[in-house]
């Protein structure tokens, strides 16, 4: 009997450290290649209109040697979508542009839209994780950054794939046949998002046919952020950056961390940003990709979102 206390204390030790070491090949070896696709339905297109079928891409933070990633991702031309909404950190690695046409080649011809986030123009860097949960991680001195070519990036992504740029910048797309007006900022997480200069840009925009349907993209979703959005008009909200919490509590409704200041509700998934009077469908998702120094999912699948716009009833 005199034993059974230490006994019985390095059994449940052992038992934690079995589920541990379980939870830890599974978020490594198998769920972060569970790529899923995550169908919503929003309404906001005018009356009598055909649906419209937007794909919406983020955090790939690709590496050339990630070809089932890259597979997947091509596949999701089969979804046939009508408009490409890429919110940021499409590149993990120097050599990631490589990856990532592999992956984007399929989607060649279907309009598109993008935004950056700090991993479009900066490499990753070793991080420690648990520092997510006093706050949104800082970015460190500049001169120790590793430069991405982001000028080859946004030349694949604008010249070869057609897409708009919208960093901190408005444009107009034709989606079947129909005309979308879209803005949007560059990365708020590095602070290089530039909010003051929307409003005169989207005045003139608007002032060709104020009753386009317009979307708001941006990679971290921030409240400033998201508020500025909607009082700019916005009709729905597409971010990422969130990774959706990449490793979660199964089951649970909120993310640990986000990275970012959103609600821990709102950091996957489809919902509603209030501002004041005025509610907008915001969809973040939680991307399909991690660091290359955190290669690790738990309770929260790498995805794309299929979100079909109906027309508004």
């Amino acid at each position: 009997m005199v034993l059974s206390g230490p006994r019985t204390a390095l059994t449940a030790l052992g038992a934690v450290g079995a589920v541990g070491a379980a939870a830890a090949i599974w978020g490594i070896a198998i769920e972060r290649y569970l790529f899923t696709v995550r169908f919503h339905e929003v309404a906001l297109l005018p009356p009598g209109s055909a649906p419209l079928r937007v794909l919406h891409l983020s955090d790939a933070h690709m590496a050339p040697w990630q070809h089932r990633k890259q597979r997947w991702m091509a596949a999701l031309a089969d979804l046939e979508p009508d408009l490409i909404v890429n919110t940021g950190d499409n590149i993990g690695h120097e050599h990631g542009l490589r990856g990532l046409r592999a992956a984007f080649d399929p989607l060649r011809g279907i309009p598109g839209a993008f935004v950056h986030g700090s991993n479009d123009h900066i490499a990753p860097s070793p991080r420690n994780p648990f520092k997510y949960f006093l706050g949104p991680s800082k970015g460190g001195a500049e001169q120790a950054w590793e430069p991405l070519d982001t000028q080859a990036l946004d030349g694949y992504l604008t010249d070869e794939l057609g897409w708009i740029d919208l960093n901190n910048a408005v444009g107009t797309l034709e989606v079947a046949g129909r005309r979308l007006d879209a803005f949007g900022v560059s990365d708020a997480h590095r602070g290089w998002d530039r909010l003051e200069v929307l409003p005169d840009l989207i005045q003139q925009l608007r002032g060709q046919d104020p009753t386009v349907p317009m979307i708001g993209v941006t990679h971290a979703p921030y409240r400033r952020v998201l508020d500025e959005f909607v009082d700019l008009g916005a009709d729905a909200i597409f971010a990422g950056h969130t990774h959706g919490g990449q490793v979660r509590i199964p089951g649970s409704p909120a993310a640990l961390v986000a990275n970012c200041d959103i609600p821990l509700r709102q950091a996957r998934g489809l919902s509603q940003w209030t501002r004041l009077d005025r509610s907008v469908p915001l969809n973040v998702s939680a991307g399909l990709g991690h660091s290359i120094y955190a290669p690790v999912r738990f309770g929260c699948r790498p995805e794309a979102s299929l979100i079909t716009l109906t027309a508004a009833g």
